[in-house]
């Protein structure tokens, strides 16, 4: 009988493991021009995020966003820029957020952990291929946000199928749904609320919890974010057991002349202010990680803001990072779903 033996120079086949990639929005490579344009640039042209007519919008993305906007983001950047890692903290975050995950599986030999950017880098691509050449026959990609939206979850599935097109050997995909009602999210963003507050030496008269916003035109399509967002909300208000009017919801972060989910964040810090109310605390849970949205737009401007009207007493409640509760959040989730894969 004869045997049919490989060629010397056939590459080494890695098999039989399983990949999960964390993946998040995205940042600059640093805070100057160049990497601000180019960062903005692969993210305003994603079709998920501005779904307005390319022949509307590119004249004005190309011809006044990315000649004007690289540098005021750029200056915000700066200001909560990772200096000592010469990074922002959102790729700080994430890249300890899978160090820390692989730590947990450690005790499942052929679970490889990894981590990825939708806009920037390391690309959703570059890390599907490593995986896979590491021998992962299933990835489970874990879009980093808790509520469901296009132009966030959606465009992350988009980019990790697209790189199986230039696969020949494809490994199985499963994408993590959203978690925004999951009993051990919810008890963790409480949990980091109270700790917070523990710190404190007054009491918010009002707590806000502050989600990114999107447009209204997105959410009539029939998105689902605005409903995941005023869920956890509603099941964060019972498991305190606190009122509508101590724990409110607001959007923030609108782009463009489009009306946004409402009420906005900023005019209602300015207004509660004016209206008197003299201590608040905001938390974004929306984010997994702290991010320009909530060490820049709210840890800085917002507190200014309410300052500025009359405020007294403003605090910042961090999100959950890499800390002990968020990556309980994380590693549940992924054990969830990895179920009948290990």
């Amino acid at each position: 009988m004869s045997v049919n033996h490989l060629p010397s120079d056939h590459p080494t086949v890695n098999f039989g493991k399983v990949g999960v990639l964390l993946v998040n929005l995205g940042t600059p490579d640093g805070t100057d021009y160049k990497s601000m344009r180019r960062y903005l640039e692969e993210f305003l042209t994603d079709r998920r995020v501005i779904e307005w007519s390319r022949w509307l919008w590119y004249p004005i993305l190309y011809g006044i966003v990315l000649n004007k906007r690289p540098q005021k983001v750029g200056k915000a950047y700066e200001t909560i820029w990772n200096k000592d890692l010469d990074e922002s903290y959102l790729r700080t975050y994430t890249r300890s957020q899978a160090e820390k995950m692989a730590q947990h599986f450690k005790d499942i030999p052929n679970i490889v952990v990894d981590w990825a950017m939708r806009y920037g880098q390391p690309s959703i691509r570059s890390r599907m291929d490593a995986l896979q050449k590491a021998g992962c026959e299933k990835i489970l990609v874990f879009p980093l946000y808790p509520h469901y939206a296009a132009a966030t979850t959606a465009t992350v599935n988009d980019e990790a199928f697209k790189a199986l097109l230039a696969m020949r050997w494809q490994p199985a995909l499963r994408t993590v749904p959203q978690y925004s009602d999951d009993p051990v999210y919810i008890e963790a963003l409480a949990n980091s609320i109270t700790a917070h507050l523990a710190t404190l030496d007054w009491e918010p008269e009002v707590v806000i919890t502050s989600y990114h916003g999107i447009p209204m035109s997105y959410f009539k399509k029939g998105d689902p974010y605005h409903c995941q967002c005023m869920k956890t909300t509603r099941l964060l208000r019972e498991h305190l057991g606190w009122s509508k009017e101590k724990l409110m919801v607001t959007f923030q972060s609108r782009f463009g002349p489009e009306e946004w989910l409402q009420p906005y964040t900023d005019k209602t810090v300015e207004k509660l202010a004016k209206d008197g109310v003299k201590r608040i605390a905001v938390l974004n849970p929306g984010f997994v990680s702290d991010c320009l949205e909530t060490l820049e737009e709210i840890a800085e401007q917002a507190k200014e803001s309410f300052e500025h009207n009359g405020g007294e007493h403003f605090t910042h409640i961090p999100c959950l990072n890499d800390s002990d509760d968020g990556m309980k959040v994380l590693n549940h989730v992924v054990r969830r779903e990895l179920m009948g894969w290990i």
